[in-house]
């Protein structure tokens, strides 16, 4: 089934489940049971086959025939393991960093008050992660077989740029997802789910080494879409029922600036602090400041920047897709009554209000040498990185270009195009591909994309003689020359273009 296919699909599971909710919950059971019933299913058959043919080699009196049949019924052995293993496959355990009751004291009273007003399980972990997010997850340790452990993940960035109250609303609306009858189902559902697509997944990968793997893929493989479809629909309802429990919790007005506020200031942190953050390392050995320390100031200087009319008009014009199970922020607020409106600026975020005293800069510390350790070799990388290629274009332009050998020009017109501008590097290129001795592919392919840069469609032809010359440049000329003419002439005219440059036998 394709991505259209798909989405039809959804569409209509979408209408099935507002005209008729306890149907389609019926029917959603039906379908979870169904699964369990393909992996189930399986290893019965094994099973018995297996017994038979031992009863078989056992009742035989032939020497001969007992010893085939036996043989063969041990083959069935590893089959039983492969389908036991599947089903007692364990997903990866949520990471972050722990956190205990005497850390975070206002925030574990707030999760014994929902549990104990929502009548849910106990959480059992609280991590602390680097993500502008909030979630919930039960991680089963003996795959299908449960063994479930509850755990709530709040990524620090979250807890500094909300408010308490919009906080208290992210907790009630992640507790919800596990909470009442509809939860029950969408939880245990979303339990499946998620390890169906880790078992789908895995037989993928292994299909072709053995005969059943291979069977138990070829049948998921047509029983998966609808039941990723099923149960995609359910979970997009549960998230309209859990944003009532934080209605109920926090009200609508802390809830409603609490999903304008994860909209607006979570993609900015995505589309803006971190690519800064990053950019750094074009100046300087070591970063001047330290991420996660600085974003409680960076959201509050930054305000008119992240919550703007502008981005909220954007937000609002996003709708829902079939990629991810929340609803669009339109239909959420629509859901919850309330017109879109931007959040007011944050003066005491929830970290200083649900850690205790310390603890948030504890935790910003943690998550910087954290972060640094992973990032401070590829940071002064690219310092080293940024620095010669400097000296290095000080040194290739203080020279005629006439005096330049060809490496160095191609050098020098891929350094300016990379640090530089496209009309810094054009000259070079241009003056390049006039000498003798050519074709010089790698100039071709530089100079292709300076034209598609100006929106110049040549840029194309130059993208083609890189190919054809060079190999090596196939993959990226290839690329370049489809996006643009993907973006700038449509789907037809760039499937053309890529059928005249890439093999057959590459395209297959």
């Amino acid at each position: 089934m394709d991505h259209q296919a798909f989405e039809h699909l959804v569409r209509r599971l979408e209408l099935d489940s507002h005209a008729s909710p306890a149907t389609f919950r019926r029917k959603v059971v039906a379908i979870s049971l169904s699964a369990y019933v393909v992996l189930f299913g399986a290893l019965g058959g094994l099973v018995a086959l297996f017994v038979t043919l031992m009863r078989w080699a056992l009742e035989s009196h032939r020497a001969f025939t007992t010893i085939k049949i036996g043989l063969f019924g041990l083959f069935l052995l590893p089959l039983i393991f492969i389908v036991l293993r599947v089903m007692f496959m364990r997903l990866e355990r949520p990471t972050g960093r722990e956190l205990s009751r005497g850390e975070a004291p206002k925030l574990f009273d707030i999760l014994d008050k929902l549990q104990a007003k929502l009548k849910g399980p106990h959480i059992h972990h609280v991590l602390i992660t680097d993500d502008y997010n909030a979630a919930i997850c039960q991680h089963a340790r003996f795959g299908i077989f449960g063994g479930y452990r509850n755990y709530l993940m709040v990524g620090l960035p979250y807890l500094l740029g909300a408010t308490s109250k919009e906080m208290l609303g992210t907790l009630a609306h992640e507790y919800g997802h596990l909470c009442g009858d509809h939860g029950k189902l969408a939880t245990g559902v979303y339990r499946q789910r998620r390890l169906f697509v880790d078992i789908y997944q895995h037989l993928e990968k292994s299909a072709e080494d053995n005969a059943i793997s291979g069977a138990m893929f070829g049948v998921l493989g047509k029983f998966f879409p609808y039941y990723s479809a099923y149960t995609f629909v359910l979970a997009r309802q549960d998230e309209y029922e859990a944003d009532r429990r934080a209605v109920e919790m926090a009200g609508r007005t802390a809830s409603a600036h609490g999903l304008v506020r994860v909209h607006l200031l979570g993609d900015w942190v995505y589309r803006s602090f971190w690519p800064k953050m990053y950019e750094g390392a074009d100046r300087a050995e070591r970063p001047p400041f330290m991420p996660f320390a600085s974003m409680r100031m960076a959201f509050k200087a930054n305000y008119e920047e992240w919550a703007s009319q502008r981005a909220l008009d954007a937000a609002w014009a996003v709708r829902s897709g079939v990629d991810d199970t929340h609803p669009c922020l339109r239909e959420r607020l629509d859901a919850i009554g309330l017109a879109p409106s931007l959040p007011e600026p944050v003066d005491v975020c929830a970290a200083d209000v649900m850690l205790a005293s310390g603890i948030g800069r504890k935790l910003e510390a943690e998550l910087d040498n954290q972060w640094w350790d992973i990032n401070s070799r590829s940071w002064r990388e690219r310092f080293r990185h940024v620095t010669n290629s400097q000296v290095r274009i000080g040194t290739l332009s203080a020279q005629p270009l006439a005096k330049l050998s060809v490496p160095e020009m191609q050098e020098l017109a891929s350094l300016r195009l990379e640090f530089g501008t496209a009309a810094a590097a054009k000259p070079v290129l241009v003056e390049l591909l006039k000498r003798p001795g050519g074709p010089f592919p790698k100039a071709s392919l530089l100079y292709g994309r300076v034209l598609l840069e100006e929106g110049n469609r040549q840029g194309v032809d130059h993208l083609r003689d890189a190919a054809l010359n060079d190999p090596r440049l196939l993959n990226e000329a290839a690329q370049r020359g489809y996006q643009y003419l993907l973006e700038k002439e449509g789907e037809d005219s760039a499937n053309l273009w890529w059928s005249s440059v890439v093999p057959e036998e590459e395209t297959a």
